[in-house]
């Protein structure tokens, strides 16, 4: 069902810095070309990003307000205050109030965090959660992931006698809440030289900076750092800069020395110990963390990222892992109802933007659904159900349109939204609902340009298969860790066919795996996944030459390591390449 895609080879990187690199470096030049598109063009230059170092990672003091922060922490733990870390019910939000749980836990007794439930509270900092804090003496509030548009909420702890500190990333209004510190990189008046932190690197840099105050050598944050690399990756932050060198030593942590919670979710999702990537947090371990939130309480998840007992860590690792079971029956069954509406036409838009409405739908599912049919219909995508009276939900773009600014046009209608250009959430009573999808598909018909409309893969390179040598391997894997800013290199291969042991694979024959050959170098054999493309078996395994887009990727399977091409797209041969 998915969208036929428009291939597009990246313009070509300078040919002289390329030369340049590629024989300062000893490498292929199609190795050099990757560097100058990612704007790394001296020889220093690719040695700071082959070899990212802890030393590079900026001064916590350059964030705005970090010094009032770290003045009213050490307040609070020197005279043994009531601490509660409060933070979101996704990966991020449960990453970041686990790390700075895990940091103070052994410096003051008198500490607590809070999860908001996401059917009862919703998103961000809750009148119930602030009562509570009140209620169990709690003097001081850190918020992760959440707080900068609390205002309201703010004075209203202030008026219960609770101090807030709040670390967020996300981007605040003109009007900050009048909290003790306030930090986001993203403030205007803030200089802080990266702005992309995930809402845990926020909260790790307020750790850095109170570690620094007090004299606790960095050595004792870096067990911190596996649970930043889960963040990082399952929050779509850019990875580079700063956030790079966090993963990349995060990584590391994750593979050699995992908190006990990590390690029982490597364990439960089938990962090879030492061999997790960002595409197994992103796919396998996030989802996890997430799904506790989502069907049960985000409270497990922290529980889980904090427990120090073995059998603990897996009690609760069990009972996460049954959630995302849960979840993706669910998922399944909510994705096939929302696909038979839109092809039915019995939904509340389809023809420019695809929304959809069950007020019986599991909210925990949505922007999961949402992605769905964005990978189904490529359009803008809204799916909503009902939760405490209001009709509520998420919303899914497309590349290069901005879904936060249409969202934001309908504000009159909304009780609250909130999220970016590419997802948001948003809730609005009922009756609002039919002039919502009007004024939206409207919106979409006036910005929606027709480059936006085809799904695109974006190629780096074109490549022969005698070109990935076990050395051109080797010096691709340091590229890692991939992720936004830095995504996984996309080849071109043209004219490539089957060995003729082809078959299809997966629990539906919905996988394809072949044994691929180059039509000019048939000595030249590599093994291929394609994820979902059965459809093209019959045309494949009768000899058919095609071209195809894909990954380079090292392929684990009991103990064993191989090199093997991940399927982006692939075509016959005789359609054009733009």
């Amino acid at each position: 069902m998915q969208k036929e895609r428009k291939w597009i080879i990246k313009d070509n990187a300078d040919s002289e810095k390329v030369s340049r690199l590629s024989a300062e470096l000893g490498i292929d030049e199609v190795l050099a070309t990757l560097l100058v598109q990612r704007g790394i063009d001296t020889f220093d230059g690719a040695r700071a990003f082959f070899r990212p170092s802890l030393s590079s990672l900026h001064d916590p003091f350059l964030m705005k307000d970090m010094d009032k922060a770290v003045a009213r922490l050490a307040k609070a733990v020197d005279g043994k205050e009531k601490i509660m870390i409060y933070g979101d019910y996704d990966v991020d939000g449960t990453t970041a109030v686990s790390l700075i749980y895990s940091f103070l836990r052994t410096r003051t007794p008198n500490l607590d965090f809070y999860i908001p439930d996401r059917y009862d509270e919703g998103y961000g900092v809750s009148i119930k959660g602030l009562d509570y804090a009140a209620s169990t003496g709690v003097s001081l509030i850190i918020t992760v992931d959440c707080g900068i548009k609390a205002l309201e909420k703010v004075k209203y702890a202030a008026s219960k006698g609770i101090d807030v500190i709040i670390c967020d990333h996300h981007l605040p209004d003109e009007t900050l809440p009048e909290a003790v510190a306030v930090l986001d990189p993203k403030r205007s008046d803030c200089g802080y030289p990266f702005d992309d932190l995930c809402g845990c690197g926020v909260a790790f840099k307020l750790i850095q900076a109170y570690s620094s105050t007090v004299g606790i050598p960095f050595e004792e944050l870096e067990p911190l750092l596996d649970l930043l690399v889960v963040s990082i990756a399952s929050d779509l932050v850019s990875v580079t800069g700063e956030n790079r060198v966090l993963a990349y030593f995060g990584l590391k942590r994750l593979n050699e020395q995992p908190r006990k919670g990590l390690e029982a979710i490597i364990t439960l999702s089938k990962l090879e110990t030492n061999h997790v990537s960002i595409d197994d947090i992103v796919f396998k371990i996030g989802p996890r963390i997430n799904a506790a939130g989502r069907m049960e309480t985000g409270r497990l998840a922290v529980e889980l990222l904090t427990a120090t007992d073995d059998q603990e860590a897996m009690r609760i690792g069990n009972q996460i892992n049954d959630n995302n079971n849960e979840r993706k029956n669910i998922d399944r069954e909510i994705t096939k109802e929302a696909l038979d509406m839109v092809m039915s036409g019995k939904c509340l838009s389809h023809e420019y933007a695809t929304m959809v409405y069950n007020p019986q739908w599991n909210k925990g599912v949505v922007g999961i659904v949402a992605s769905r049919l964005v990978e189904a219909f490529y359009k803008p995508t809204f799916v909503l159900t009902k939760s405490n009276g209001f009709v509520t939900g998420s919303a899914r773009s497309i590349r290069g349109f901005d879904l936060y600014d249409s969202i934001e046009k309908c504000s009159d209608l909304l009780e609250n939204f909130g999220g970016h250009m590419y997802a948001a959430g948003l809730t609005l009573r009922e009756e609002n609902l039919p002039e919502f999808a009007r004024r939206i598909e409207e919106y979409v018909k006036a910005n929606l340009k027709d480059d936006m409309s085809t799904p695109v893969v974006e190629v780096d390179a074109k490549l022969d298969f005698s070109q990935i040598t076990p050395k051109f391997f080797r010096i691709l894997k340091q590229f890692q860790p991939f992720g936004p800013g830095n995504n996984a290199p996309v080849f071109l291969t043209e004219n490539v066919y089957d060995d003729g042991n082809g078959r299809k694979v997966g629990p539906a024959g919905q996988h394809l795996k072949l044994e691929l050959m180059q039509e000019s170098q048939p000595y030249h054999q590599i093994a291929a996944i394609g994820f979902n493309m059965s459809e093209s078996f019959d045309y494949i395994k009768d000899g058919n030459p095609v071209d195809i887009c894909y990954s380079v990727v090292e392929n684990y399977y009991r103990g064993n390591s191989t090199v093997q091409l991940r399927l982006k797209d692939m075509r016959e041969r005789d359609e054009d390449v733009i």
